[in-house]
């Protein structure tokens, strides 16, 4: 194929990838065992994958008590009914289920866990202000897809621990090793992690624990190799300024890279649309500004690699940053061709 030719069939690729807007198409749940070869020996770090914020908050319990990540006044007024329900509108960050959003091309998941106060035993449970489902029971459903597609790779982030001690954790490991059993990939240099390397060992999660204990077990990824620099801010042009900047400093080699595309509701924020909520509030109204921002990326060696984003099927998000691994394709031609 000329170089020509190869470059206009990545705008092909570009522009059918992205042509549904407010789709989560199913045609991404083999995005990477469809790249094409010359993308599979390329470090992962390298390549553009999109991720999900608060991945699991898609569905929260407003019957359970408020979560230990929340101040203790926030847990006074929560005996009021009322505030649960304004808690859940600013908790949700996602409307699919994991099997929905790995359907629709997420393959970084941003987990937050807790154990649940007065419970008995060491049960696990996605939280954020209110408690999720069990960790058991997200891990189970993304195992299943992962059994459906051998070629997909799943980056599952757990960075923030909250009411867990050691044996909590202990749990917690010996639950993601019965979940995903060999296809765990141990630490490994980043750079030899591609998918060729996946696949040939028949792995197909990566694990980031932040906390100390991850040094016992060799298929725990220290949390430093998954540096998240987050904006902390509700306006989205100093966001993007924030992910200009990041994406500079960024580190050319042994650790993969998160942009946070994502505003943060201050305490005021809140108060002042009270039961607007997070997407009616900040993600709607700014979401095509940071897509926009997404398009103008390149993924590689200092450039973008993992883009988290919320509600991430309101626009063509995870499609999008798909399709900026072609641009490594249109590097590599005129690479060839000079």
């Amino acid at each position: 194929m000329s170089p020509a030719a190869g470059k206009e069939g990545a705008r092909r690729r570009r522009r059918r990838r992205a042509a549904a807007p407010g789709a989560m198409a199913e045609s991404n749940a083999d995005w990477m065992g469809s790249l094409p070869a010359a993308l599979r020996t390329c470090p992962l770090s390298n390549l553009a994958i999109p991720g999900s914020h608060d991945s699991f908050s898609y569905w929260v319990d407003e019957k359970s008590p408020v979560g230990p990540d929340q101040a203790t006044a926030i847990k006074r007024l929560a005996k009021i009914s009322l505030v649960k329900k304004i808690m859940k509108k600013w908790s949700v960050t996602q409307n699919l289920t994991f099997k929905e959003q790995l359907e629709g091309g997420i393959r970084y998941f941003d987990l937050r866990v807790s154990s649940k106060p007065g419970e008995i035993g060491h049960e696990i449970y996605f939280i954020h202000g209110l408690f999720g489902i069990k960790v058991w029971d997200g891990l189970m459903e993304i195992n299943t897809f992962l059994d459906q597609h051998p070629k997909e790779v799943v980056f599952l982030d757990f960075n923030h621990f909250y009411a867990m001690d050691d044996g909590h954790h202990f749990f917690l490991i010996n639950r993601i090793r019965s979940a995903f059993g060999s296809k765990l990939c141990s630490v490994e240099c980043v750079e030899y992690v591609t998918l060729q390397y996946m696949w040939e060992k028949k792995h197909q999660v990566l694990i980031f624990y932040h906390y100390p204990l991850c040094r016992e077990f060799p298929f725990l990824w220290p949390g430093n190799k998954m540096p998240a620099p987050w904006a902390n801010t509700t306006n989205v042009h100093k966001l993007i300024q924030f992910l200009e900047t990041t994406l500079e400093e960024r580190s050319r080699y042994g650790t993969f890279h998160v942009s946070q595309a994502i505003l943060t509701p201050r305490v005021k924020t809140i108060a002042r649309h009270l039961i607007r909520g997070l997407k009616n509030t900040l993600v709607h109204r700014n979401l095509p500004m940071i897509l926009n921002w997404v398009k103008a990326q390149k993924p590689g060696v200092m450039g973008v690699n993992i883009i988290t984003s919320d509600f991430v099927e309101l626009v063509d998000f995870a499609a999008t940053v798909i399709a900026l691994n072609d641009l490594l394709l249109e590097e590599d031609e005129s690479t060839s061709k000079s």
